[in-house]
C-alpha cells in the first residue's frame, strides 16, 4: 500500500512500514496479532467511512471506546481524513467528558452503541457507531494535504475555573516530538513497548504511536493487569528484543518495590509526568538495566521539551530535567520576561515547534500564558509555564516546582482550586483549601481541609460527590475538618499553618 502525497504525518510512516514489512507484528493483545498490513487496511475503511461521513480538517472529532486497538485504529483514521481527534477515558465522570467535548469544540463521535447510550455526549455533527457497518459503501480514500500548522489532537488540563481546558496541538509539534523519540533512542524494528498511560491522556499517544512510527510492536495489556504491579511486570517480562518503557516515577517506584526483582531487563525508560528525584533518591535506579532518560514538558508544547539521560550512578543533588529537544527553546526568564544569569532561578518559558496553538474557546487565557517571543522568527510565541528551573554550567536545565498553586499527582498536572470549587458545591461545605503533602516514600498526595457544618458529613459522601465530576487522581487521600480556615496577613488561606495543623478531635481522616 502506497500513502498518497498527504504531507508527513505519523500515518505516513505507519504506512511506510506497511510497505516495507506488511507481515510484521504491529499491535499485540491477548487475543489477536495484528500486522502493519492489516492495520493500514482497517485505517483505510474507517478513513474513508468517515470521509464519506463529511468529516473534514480542522474539524474534532471525540473518540470513546473501551478497547486501545479500536482507539488506536480510530485515531490514525481521524488524521488519515485530515482531522483531530480528541481520545476520552470512558472511566472519568460523565459530567466531565462533556465539558471536555464541549471545550474541545467537538463536531462528531466514535464510539460504540452502548456507550453512545451511556456517555450521551453533546457532539452536533456525525455519531459514528464502530460496531455497527457504515450506512453507505465506503469509497477509496482521498485524503485532503495536510499542513504542519493542522490540527493534530486536543489534549485537557485541569482549570482553575472548575472546568478543564482544551489544548490545541498542531501536527508540526507532533511529527517532531515523535521523530525525535525514534531518533534521539533508536527506536526501530527490533523494539517492543507496553502501552501503559490511560487513553485520554497525550501521555498515551507517545505510548503508542512512538513504536508504531518506528515499525516495532505494540503490546496492549488489559488495563486491570496494569493496575497490578505484578500484571505489569509480567507482561513487560514476557517481551522478548530490545523492550522500551514509558512510565512515571511513581509507577516506576511500584514496579521496582522488591528490589531488583520487580523490572525486568529494559534497554530503554522513558520517564515523565512528575519529578523523577524521590526514584533516584530511593536508590532503585539500579534496577534499570538500560537507559533512563528523564523527559520534561507540559501538554501545552506537545508532551516533552526537554530530556536528560540519567546517568548509571544517579544524581541525587537535584531534579535534572537536561536540554531541549531538536527544534524546541527554552528560556529562564525574570518577571518582567529578561533572561536570568546562569545558576539563578527563572521561570521556565519554552517556544519552536512544540507550542500549542492554543486554548480552546478561552483567548483570553491563551493570550495570558502564549506570549510573544522575542529570540523567535516574527510571530513566534513561546509558553509560559508557571515552573521554575535553573540552569547548570553544563547547560542542563534544573527543576524547581511550580511558581502558582498547580501540582503533579501521578502525573497529572491539575490545579488544586479546581476541587476546591467542586468541595463548595457540597452544601454543608462553606470553605475549602486543597494542599499537597509527601509519604515517606516521596509519593505526592492531596489532603483538603474543610470547614462548615459538618457534623455529619462523612468521608464517602465528601467522595462520592466528587467523584461526579472529577476524575480519580484529583481525589484527595484525607479530608481534615477545621473550625475555622486560617489566613495570613493578606487574607489569603495560610497553607503552612494548615499542614502543620492537627486535625480536629473525631476527625475521621485521622
Amino acid at each position: 500500500m502506497s500513502s498518497t502525497d498527504t504531507g508527513v504525518t505519523y500515518v505516513d510512516a505507519l504506512y511506510a512500514h506497511a510497505d516495507l514489512t506488511p507481515d510484521a507484528p504491529a499491535l499485540v493483545t491477548t487475543d489477536e496479532v495484528v500486522s502493519y498490513r492489516d492495520l493500514a487496511n482497517r485505517i483505510e475503511r474507517l478513513a474513508g467511512r468517515l470521509i464519506g461521513d463529511g468529516i473534514r480538517p480542522e474539524q474534532v472529532c471525540a473518540i470513546a471506546v473501551p478497547r486501545v486497538l479500536d482507539a488506536v485504529i480510530a485515531m490514525a483514521a481521524v488524521t488519515r481524513a485530515g482531522a483531530a481527534f480528541l481520545t476520552l477515558d470512558t472511566e472519568l465522570p460523565l459530567v466531565r467528558l462533556a465539558a471536555m467535548v464541549d471545550s474541545a469544540g467537538a463536531r462528531h463521535l466514535l464510539t460504540e452503541t452502548g456507550l453512545a447510550q451511556r456517555l450521551a455526549l453533546p457532539v452536533p455533527g456525525r455519531t459514528v457507531l464502530l460496531d455497527r457497518p457504515a450506512d453507505t459503501p465506503t469509497h477509496p480514500v482521498l485524503p485532503p494535504r495536510i499542513h504542519p500548522r493542522s490540527l493534530a489532537y486536543v489534549s485537557h488540563t485541569s482549570g482553575s475555573t472548575g472546568t478543564p481546558n482544551a489544548v490545541l496541538i498542531e501536527h508540526r509539534g507532533l511529527e517532531n516530538y515523535l521523530r525525535r523519540i525514534r531518533w534521539d533512542h533508536g527506536l526501530g524494528p527490533h523494539t517492543a513497548s507496553v502501552q501503559v498511560a490511560p487513553l485520554g491522556y497525550d501521555a498515551s499517544i507517545r505510548d503508542i504511536f512512538a513504536p508504531l512510527t518506528a515499525g516495532g510492536r505494540l503490546i496492549l495489556v488489559p488495563r486491570a493487569a496494569l493496575l497490578r504491579p505484578d500484571g505489569f511486570a509480567a507482561a513487560v517480562r514476557a517481551l522478548d528484543g530490545n523492550t522500551v518503557l514509558s512510565a512515571t516515577p511513581s509507577l516506576l517506584t511500584v514496579l521496582a518495590a522488591d528490589g531488583a526483582q520487580g523490572l525486568p531487563p529494559l534497554r530503554l525508560v522513558l520517564a515523565s509526568g512528575e519529578s523523577l528525584r524521590p526514584f533516584l533518591l530511593s536508590g532503585r535506579r539500579r534496577v534499570i538495566t538500560g537507559d533512563l532518560v528523564n523527559q520534561y514538558g507540559p501538554t501545552e508544547c506537545t508532551m516533552t521539551s526537554t530530556r536528560f539521560r540519567v546517568p548509571p550512578v544517579s544524581q541525587t543533588d537535584g531534579d535534572l530535567v537536561g536540554t531541549p529537544i531538536a527544534q524546541v527553546t527554552v528560556q529562564l526568564l525574570d518577571a518582567r520576561l529578561r533572561p536570568v544569569p546562569d545558576g539563578a532561578i527563572g521561570e521556565v518559558h519554552i517556544g519552536g515547534v512544540g507550542v500549542a496553538r492554543g486554548y480552546g474557546g478561552r483567548p483570553g487565557l491563551t493570550a495570558d500564558r502564549f506570549v510573544p517571543d522575542p529570540s523567535g522568527p516574527p510571530g513566534a510565541r513561546m509558553y509560559r509555564t508557571g515552573d521554575l528551573a535553573r540552569r547548570h554550567p553544563d547547560g542542563n536545565l534544573e527543576y524547581l516546582g511550580r511558581a502558582d498553586r498547580q501540582i503533579k499527582i501521578r502525573g497529572y498536572r491539575l490545579d488544586p482550586a479546581e476541587i476546591e470549587g467542586a468541595l463548595l458545591r457540597y452544601p454543608a461545605v462553606t470553605n475549602a483549601v486543597v494542599v499537597a503533602e509527601t509519604d515517606d516514600r516521596g509519593r505526592t498526595y492531596l489532603v483538603a481541609h474543610i470547614a462548615g457544618e459538618l457534623a455529619t458529613v462523612t468521608d464517602p459522601a465528601l467522595r462520592a460527590h466528587l467523584a461526579r465530576t472529577l476524575p480519580y487522581y484529583m481525589m484527595p487521600r484525607r479530608f481534615v475538618r477545621v473550625a475555622i480556615m486560617p489566613t495570613t496577613a493578606s487574607g489569603k488561606a495560610d497553607r503552612a499553618t494548615l499542614r502543620a495543623a492537627a486535625p480536629l478531635a473525631g476527625d475521621p481522616s485521622v
